[in-house]
């Protein structure tokens, strides 16, 4: 990299004092001796390629002169204005010499570009260790850019299994719905048939002799707990003393109670009688 900054500016800088010593000598031989005006040309690529030697070896040491840098850009100028002049003054070609008026100029740039170079440059261990940094920095990019992706394919999957796990339940719970319904509109339909009471009377004859009462399927509600009392056995009661206390427990309240709360205070109250014969004096007392 040293050598694409620095052979630019060494050429363009031969080349320009080769221009520059040509013209004085061209331009002031015919006024003066030719040695003299040799002296005169070498004298101004002389000094400025002095001052361009004390430059570079300011810039080696790390140090910069104003002063230097000022005389080195003047001796640029002056050769500058020697071909300028020198194209002025001449009729045919001026158009070529002034096409190279610049490369003084330019030649003084390009040193200041490769001063700059030298300032900025690195040595080859400092940008290998950048070189590694930006690389872990990429690679700690790219592996966290693969957690990412790798994180959004299992929260999709998570979903998408939640999702269908969720849309069986639905169907399940639709389909056993559903079903529930059907069977409790045939238990409907069966409880308000005119026949059910009758079959189930003819079925139950032998269990409650002398009763006919009418049976109800069950509806579904809530339901209540029986107190430990209720599980206690006792004397068995007759069907009259039986329909005195459900009498007397159905009219302890007005307006009198229902069956439910009827049977919930006899259990509770520490009776024991079997649900159908205490339904059957229920209807007893009721009618």
């Amino acid at each position: 990299m040293r050598a694409r900054t620095v052979l630019p500016a060494v050429a363009m800088t031969a080349v320009s004092m080769v221009l520059t010593l040509a013209v004085v000598v061209m331009w002031l031989g015919a006024a003066v001796p030719w040695p003299v005006a040799l002296v005169v040309g070498v004298g101004i690529d002389g000094g400025w390629l002095a001052t361009l030697a004390y430059e570079r070896r300011l810039a080696a040491q790390g140090d910069h002169n104003r002063t230097v840098t000022g005389v080195g850009w003047a001796f640029g100028l002056v050769a500058t204005g020697v071909l300028v002049a020198h194209a002025a003054s001449v009729g045919d070609g001026a158009a070529a010499w002034l096409a190279v008026a610049w490369l003084p100029v330019a030649a003084k740039a390009l040193w200041l570009v490769h001063g700059l170079w030298e300032r900025t440059a690195l040595t080859a261990n400092a940008l290998g260790a950048i070189r590694g940094i930006q690389q872990e920095a990429r690679d700690e990019a790219a592996v966290a850019r693969a957690r990412l992706r790798a994180e959004a394919a299992t929260e999709e999957t998570r979903l998408t299994a939640v999702t269908e796990a969720g849309a069986r339940v639905a169907r399940v719970q639709a389909k056993t719905a559903q079903t529930l319904s059907a069977a409790w509109s045939t238990l409907e339909a069966a409880r308000e048939g005119e026949d059910t009471g009758r079959a189930l009377t003819s079925v139950t004859h032998r269990v409650t002799p002398g009763v006919t009462p009418r049976w109800e399927l069950p509806v579904w509600g809530p339901t209540e707990p029986v107190s430990g009392r209720a599980l206690e056995t006792g004397p068995a009661l007759t069907d009259d003393a039986l329909d005195v206390l459900v009498d007397e427990i159905r009219h302890s309240q007005a307006p009198p109670l229902s069956y439910r709360d009827m049977a919930a205070r006899f259990r509770a109250a520490g009776h024991a009688a079997s649900e159908v014969r205490l339904r059957a004096a229920w209807k007893r007392v009721a009618v």
